[in-house]
């Protein structure tokens, strides 16, 4: 089963990604049964919160590629996440990379662990973190966006915190991410809807605006002969030729 989801415990409902053997990547699979999730939270009375976790060593690797989602539903899905009513904190104390960083950009809070690294892989197998750029470039630090979008470099939790990409990171996920959790019980649930709004709108606002230019863009890269032969070198675990 690629994904689960628990039972509202004191007004959090946790969504667990949990493929660990494919790393949990997004795969069309894995993203319907995610909206289709999400669907069902935002009219559960019972679910105050959404907390996204996972199983295994990576929160989630970015497309799978080889059963990849289409870009549309892809970016469909990022945007059912920041206009859900409900507010959703990603936990998260492993890997994420490409377009995993999309669906956490998309989240309104996240703790990080001390397991968590975090990389924009896209340039390196020939495309470009296109649609999640929607829900992330309103959170990121200008500069370390250019930098880590341009060279594709790794860093680590206390990185992802200090360019905004995470709200807090601590050496217990657990015990860092509570405080949170702890917040959004003890407030009111029409006042989280509001001032969810109020703090989405203006990211809202760029996915009305981009989403079909960056659709476009997305579907144009993963179809080029160099994305193609990034990710085939990338499936057999080789360099890929323009590497200097």
């Amino acid at each position: 089963m690629s994904l689960t989801v628990s039972s509202p415990a004191r007004g959090i409902t946790t969504v667990t990604l949990d493929a660990p053997e494919r790393r949990n990547a997004l795969s069309a699979d894995l993203v319907k049964a995610l909206a289709e999730a999400l669907a069902d939270l935002g009219e559960d009375g019972e679910t105050r919160a959404v907390l996204l976790t996972h199983t295994g060593a990576t929160f989630c690797s970015g497309a799978d590629l080889k059963a990849p989602p289409d870009p549309a539903v892809f970016v469909a899905l990022l945007r059912q996440l920041v206009a859900l009513p409900k507010p959703v904190i990603a936990r998260v104390d492993g890997h994420v990379r490409a377009g995993g960083l999309g669906l956490l950009g998309a989240c309104d809070l996240a703790a990080a662990g001390p397991a968590s690294s975090f990389a924009f892989t896209e340039v390196h197998i020939g495309v470009a973190p296109a649609v999640i750029s929607l829900p992330l470039l309103p959170r990121l630090d200008p500069s370390a966006a250019a930098r880590y979008y341009l060279t594709g470099e790794r860093f680590d939790a206390a990185e992802a915190a200090r360019i905004g990409l995470v709200t807090v990171a601590g050496p217990d996920v657990d015990a860092t991410v509570e405080p949170l959790l702890e917040g959004l019980r003890r407030a009111a649930p029409g006042a989280l809807a509001e001032t969810k709004k109020l703090l989405t709108a203006k990211v809202l606002d760029a996915f009305d605006d981009q989403t079909d230019a960056l659709t476009a863009l997305s579907a144009r890269l993963f179809g080029s002969a160099e994305a193609r032969e990034g990710m085939t070198a990338f499936l057999e675990r080789r360099e890929r030729p323009w590497v200097l």
